[in-house]
């Protein structure tokens, strides 16, 4: 398939800018999609949570099935790394993440008070690929909207710091993506989500790798389109039959309909 590349000139901006933001971070607040736990992880991720508190949160967990997200728990925990579950737009496990955020603090400012240092609030760092939703979730944190969210990448411009209390403070972050998307597969994986702008490639040609990678998995929609994929060699030749005359509506159809949701849950990696 064609390859996907999308790097916006306020995206180069907003990297800058965080590089510096991040000398005054306690904490990072790393969110992933659910769906693509492994693809949605920015490689420089470990350069950013470097001497720093790093909780990272699979965002949109009811996108896939709890069976696979329990897996993916496991398989965080068996890495040593605190994991988070949340659904920004309902809410759930905002709660505990803000409590796990609370508690880095309380940790912060008692080195602090060691070194004959005042307390002050945390200051935490939302970051993660385009529309996985750090505006949603920060929004979520506050109870309130101050921060903009679309469904769609690209909403969040700039840097901006948020205090959520008196005990956190919250950095909210463009999603920044890294200059060259070295890995096609996870590129790919992220144009199926809609965590990289639909400029960055052919929908047509996403779709049908989508397609590819359900059959990979065993997943099939024939409840949904009356046609069960298994009857085809790949995506490409279900597209046809389904889509005539027009293949690219009936694949953007079938891209929208796996993103909200219409085809049930479905996780695109496993641990």
């Amino acid at each position: 398939m064609a390859l996907i590349q999308w790097y916006p000139g306020h995206i180069a901006k907003a990297e800058k800018a965080l590089k510096e933001q991040l000398k005054l971070v306690d904490v990072v607040l790393e969110v992933r999609d659910a769906r693509i736990p492994r693809s949605s992880s920015n490689p420089r991720i470990p350069e950013w949570t470097q001497g720093k508190h790093h909780l990272c949160i699979l965002n949109r967990i009811d996108s896939i099935e709890p069976a696979l997200l329990h897996q993916w728990y496991g398989w965080f925990q068996s890495q040593g790394q605190l994991v988070y579950g949340t659904n920004a737009q309902t809410g759930e496990g905002v709660t505990k993440l803000l409590k796990a955020a609370q508690q880095a603090g309380i940790a912060i400012n008692q080195r602090r008070r060691e070194r004959g240092m005042l307390p002050r609030p945390v200051r935490a760092v939302v970051v993660g690929y385009p529309n996985v939703g750090k505006s949603a979730l920060i929004n979520r944190l506050l109870n309130r909207r101050v921060a903009p969210s679309a469904n769609k990448p690209g909403v969040t411009r700039q840097l901006r710091w948020i205090r959520i209390s008196d005990q956190i403070e919250l950095l909210d972050t463009p999603g920044i993506l890294p200059p060259l998307l070295v890995d096609q597969s996870a590129a790919l994986k992220l144009a199926i989500c809609d965590d990289i702008g639909q400029a960055a490639y052919d929908p047509v040609a996403v779709t049908a790798a989508m397609l590819d990678l359900f059959q990979a998995l065993g997943v099939d929609i024939a409840d949904r389109y009356n046609l069960s994929l298994k009857e085809f060699a790949n995506g490409e030749e279900y597209l046809s039959a389904l889509g005539r005359p027009d293949t690219d509506r009936f694949a953007r159809q079938v891209l929208n309909d796996f993103r909200k949701g219409k085809l049930g849950t479905i996780g695109l990696e496993y641990p």
